[in-house]
C-alpha cells in the first residue's frame, strides 16, 4: 500500500481488537517505534494489541485483503532492526504481549504450552513451580517474550547444555499472513510424517507468519549447581580450558563464558555494587557453570576437578568458586552486563558472530588487530559464549574520540570483520537474527541456490508481502 492507511480502514483494524488494544496516539505508540540499542527507528499510524490467536487471524485477513503490511513485535527486546516498523508511517505494529496464557503445563510429559506474549522469565517460572527446568536464559528475560524468543531463534548462555531456541519447541501455533491458523501444537518427540513445517516459523523473524503459541520442552531440575570465575592468559587457554571442563563434567557442564578485561574494568566503574572478582588482574576470564541432577556436592566436585587439571596444565592463573547464590548472581550480573556497560565508554560498533570452536582464538586477535589498523586505538571487547563458539565480537570507541565520527565508520568495520569471519567459515549472525541490520549483507554469506529458495518461500506464503517487509530479505 503506497498511501497512508484510511481512518476507515484503521477503524475496521481497531474494531478487531477494542479501541483500547488499538494504540493511535503518538504517545502511546512511541515505545513501540525503536529497539534497545536506538539504532532503528520508525513511524506507523497504529498499533494493535490483540488477546488471542482468533483476533490476531482477524487482522491478517483484513490486511492481506487490503495490502497492509504489518510488523509483529514481542517484547521488543532484538538487537537487529527486526521488529521496528520503517519510517513511511504505513506499517501497522501488531504487538503480542496481551497474548499471556500459559494454557497447560504438563509435567509428567514435560512440556509447557504458552502464548507468545508469556515473558521467558514468567515460562521459567511456571516451568519452576512444578520442580521442572525450562533452560533458555538470557539478559532480557524479564521483558523479552516467547514468541520473539522463537521467532528469532534466540541463544543465551544455555546453549551449550540445552541448545538455542529452536531444539526447545516442540510445536508452534502460527497464524499464516492469509489469516489462516496452522495448527502444529503437538507435544511428541518423534513425528516422522514428511516436512517439519514448525521450523520454517522458528528464525523467520515473523516474515512467514506470526507464532501465537508454542509447546516447550522441559527437563528435570538440576539438584545442585556450581559457578566458578577463574583468570586465564588468553583465549587459547580459555579453549583449552573448555575441553578439561568438558572431559571432566561432560553435558554437566552448562556455561562456559568468556570475558576480557576490559568487561570487568568497566564493570567497576560503571556497575553499581560491582567488585573486581579476583584478586589480581588478568588478561581474560572465564565464568563457568556446572549442574547436576543429583547433588551439589557432585557439580562442586566436578569443578574443584576442572581446578586441578587446569591448575596442573597451566591454563587457570586464578580463580575462585562461588560459596553462595549470591556470590553466583554478583557474577552472572556483571556477565549479563557486558553489553550494557559498553555505554558509557562512548561509541561501541558491536558484531554477533560465531566461527569454528577450535577457530574462535584467532578470530578474536585477527578482527582486533583489523580493527586496530582501520581504527588505531580502538578497544576490543570481546565477550560470549565460547562453549558454542559464539562470540560478540564488539569495539569500543578509542578513549576521547569522537562517537559520531567512530558510529559512521560501522558499516567499514563490519565489513573488515565479517570478511574475516567468513574466511574462517563463520556465521555474520550467531543469534540475533538479520532483520535489518543484516539484511543486505545476508547474499554475502548465503549461496545464490539458498537466497533464492528463501525468496520462493515468502512469496509461497505471503504472495502479497504484507509480513515484516523488508526484514531478512
Amino acid at each position: 500500500m503506497n498511501a497512508p492507511a484510511p481512518p476507515s480502514l484503521l477503524d475496521r483494524f481497531a474494531a478487531i481488537v477494542g479501541e483500547a488494544n488499538a494504540l493511535r496516539a503518538p504517545a502511546d505508540i512511541a515505545p513501540y517505534l525503536s529497539e534497545p540499542r536506538e539504532k532503528f527507528f520508525g513511524r506507523t499510524p497504529m498499533v494493535l494489541r490483540p488477546g488471542s490467536v482468533e483476533e490476531v487471524a482477524a487482522i491478517l485477513r483484513l490486511a492481506n485483503a487490503t495490502g497492509t503490511a504489518i510488523v509483529p513485535q514481542g517484547g521488543d527486546t532484538g538487537l537487529v532492526g527486526g521488529q521496528i516498523p520503517d519510517d513511511s508511517g504505513r506499517q501497522v505494529i501488531v504487538a503480542l504481549g496481551r497474548l499471556k496464557r500459559i494454557r497447560e503445563v504438563d509435567a509428567d510429559g514435560d512440556t509447557m504450552t504458552v502464548e507468545a506474549g508469556v515473558t521467558l522469565a514468567e515460562a521459567q517460572a511456571a516451568a519452576d513451580a512444578v520442580d521442572r527446568l525450562f533452560p533458555l536464559s538470557l539478559a532480557s528475560q524479564g521483558t523479552c517474550q516467547i514468541g520473539g524468543n522463537l521467532s528469532t531463534n534466540a541463544g543465551g548462555t544455555a546453549v551449550l547444555a540445552y541448545g538455542n531456541a529452536r531444539q526447545l519447541a516442540l510445536g508452534l501455533e502460527v497464524v499464516l499472513p492469509s489469516g489462516e491458523v496452522l495448527p502444529l501444537l503437538r507435544k511428541l518427540r518423534k513425528d516422522n510424517t514428511g516436512y517439519d513445517l514448525r521450523d520454517l516459523f522458528i528464525g523467520a523473524e515473523g516474515t512467514l507468519g506470526i507464532i501465537t503459541a508454542a509447546v516447550l520442552r522441559l527437563f528435570p531440575k538440576p539438584r545442585g549447581s556450581s559457578v566458578a570465575f577463574v583468570g586465564v592468559r588468553d583465549p587459547s587457554a580459555a579453549l583449552a580450558l573448555f575441553r578439561v571442563a568438558r572431559g571432566q563434567a561432560g553435558e554437566a557442564l552448562t556455561a562456559f563464558e568468556l570475558m576480557p578485561r576490559i568487561g570487568i574494568e568497566a564493570a567497576v566503574r560503571h556497575l553499581p555494587g560491582a567488585r573486581d572478582p579476583l584478586v589480581s588482574p588478568h588478561a581474560w576470564y572465564v565464568l563457568m557453570e556446572v549442574s547436576s541432577r543429583r547433588s551439589q556436592a557432585e557439580a562442586e566436585s566436578a569443578i574443584e576437578s576442572i581446578f586441578e587439571e587446569g591448575f596442573d596444565k597451566e591454563l587457570v592463573e586464578d580463580g575462585l568458586r562461588t560459596e553462595s547464590i549470591g556470590q553466583a548472581t554478583e557474577l552472572w550480573r556483571i556477565r549479563e552486563s557486558l553489553s550494557e556497560l559498553q555505554k558509557p565508554e562512548g561509541g561501541s560498533i558491536k558484531h554477533d558472530v560465531a566461527a569454528p570452536l577450535s577457530l574462535v582464538p584467532e578470530l578474536i586477535a585477527r578482527a582486533s588487530a583489523a580493527v586496530d589498523a582501520l581504527i588505531p586505538g580502538t578497544r576490543p571487547f570481546p565477550f560470549g559464549h565460547l562453549g558454542d563458539g559464539n562470540i560478540h565480537l564488539n569495539f569500543s570507541q578509542p578513549v576521547g574520540a569522537d562517537k559520531k565520527a567512530f558510529l559512521d565508520r560501522w558499516p567499514e568495520v563490519n565489513a573488515t570483520v565479517h570478511a574475516i569471519v567468513t574466511e574462517l567459515g563463520g556465521t555474520i549472525s550467531a543469534e540475533h537474527g538479520i532483520g535489518v541490520l543484516k539484511r543486505d549483507l545476508l547474499p554475502g554469506v548465503k549461496s545464490p541456490v539458498e537466497m533464492d529458495l528463501m525468496r520462493r518461500i515468502k512469496a509461497l506464503l505471503d504472495p502479497n508481502g504484507i509480513l515484516n517487509p523488508g526484514k531478512v530479505l
